[in-house]
């Protein structure tokens, strides 16, 4: 049984997954997983602005990705697969991000098209849902990016009907908009305009009304369940597969919009290399809410920790 590692750069975290993949007789594929990591490095800070990786944010995702080398060494991974997402794909020194991980793992990190990180998020994200809850709507809300993935799951295979992704995610919109602390009431609703305008291109490719079942995977929506559980500590299985409603969407938002960083920070759930970016992370789901409950679409969000990761690691079976 071949050992893999699974690595998702994005604009705000890096993660790991090192599994074993399992061949079933029917042509499927089992995951087993044997560690999974998460360290935020912000590696988008300031891209939006300076259209540039910073030196720091560089060394952070070096340092983050030497411990994963060591880690999926100590693991005996035969097969190593490295996406970077949204923060690569804008940024004009992209050439000193490859140098460093060519450097550091090996292996040639790939810069993926949104829609290509929409399908591997979907396909991660379905395998434990019930064929019969389908068309699922999947959504990944990221440091730079969202993407809208529409489509079914037939137990073994996933096929995918309408992806789209756009640019707007919680550090982008932090960035351009939620500059106070707490941010203003101006603030807030130019970030709302512009979660709106930016998700319209999204909406307008992927028909939300089609979808049977709503899960939002990645580290936004994942807090915001630990959030809404009010979890002494984070706790990914008390996260996985719970649910959000619309109501409890509407108030987490105006909670984490309306308290400054301290008060967010003291929340022991809420990642420290998130809390400057949770409440706008908060308000790009509460603006996918509202949409879905517009066009007729389903209330309840369905929280996932299986995410890109697992589709990243299916890809290498």
């Amino acid at each position: 049984m071949p050992r893999v590692a699974a690595i998702d750069c994005g604009t705000n975290s890096i993660r790991l997954l090192v599994a074993e993949l399992t061949h079933r007789h029917d042509g499927t594929v089992d995951l087993r997983d044997l560690h999974r990591e998460m360290r935020v490095v912000r590696l988008g800070q300031d891209v939006d602005a300076t259209g540039r990786l910073a030196p720091e944010a560089l060394e952070r995702t070096r340092e983050a990705l030497a411990a994963y080398t060591i880690a999926a060494r100590r693991k005996g991974v035969e097969k190593v697969r490295m996406v970077a997402t949204s923060a690569t794909r804008d940024a004009s020194n992209r050439d000193d991000f490859f140098a460093m991980t060519r450097d550091v793992l090996g292996v040639e990190a790939e810069v993926i098209t949104g829609d290509e990180e929409a399908r591997l998020s979907f396909t991660g994200a379905v395998g434990e849902q019930d064929p019969d809850d389908g068309p699922f709507l999947v959504v990944d809300v990221g440091g730079g990016s969202t993407e809208l993935v529409l489509g079914t799951w037939d137990g073994r295979r996933a096929d995918v009907l309408a992806a789209r992704s756009v640019d707007i995610g919680c550090v982008r919109i932090t960035e351009r908009t939620l500059r106070s602390d707490p941010p203003t009431g101006p603030e807030i609703a130019a970030a709302r305009t512009l979660a709106a305008d930016v998700l319209a291109d999204a909406f307008a490719s992927v028909d939300v009304s089609k979808a049977a079942t709503w899960i939002g995977v990645a580290g936004t929506v994942t807090t915001l369940s630990a959030v809404a559980q009010e979890l002494p500590e984070y706790d990914s299985e008390r996260t996985h597969l719970s649910r959000l409603s619309r109501a409890e969407i509407e108030r987490i938002t105006g909670e984490l919009l309306g308290a400054d960083h301290a008060t967010r920070a003291a929340n022991p759930v809420i990642h420290p290399g998130r809390v400057d970016v949770i409440g706008g992370g908060a308000l790009i789901v509460d603006a996918l809410a509202a949409e879905l409950a517009s066009r007729g679409g389903p209330s309840d969000l369905v929280v996932s920790e299986h995410d890109i990761l697992d589709g990243i690691a299916l890809s290498l079976a």
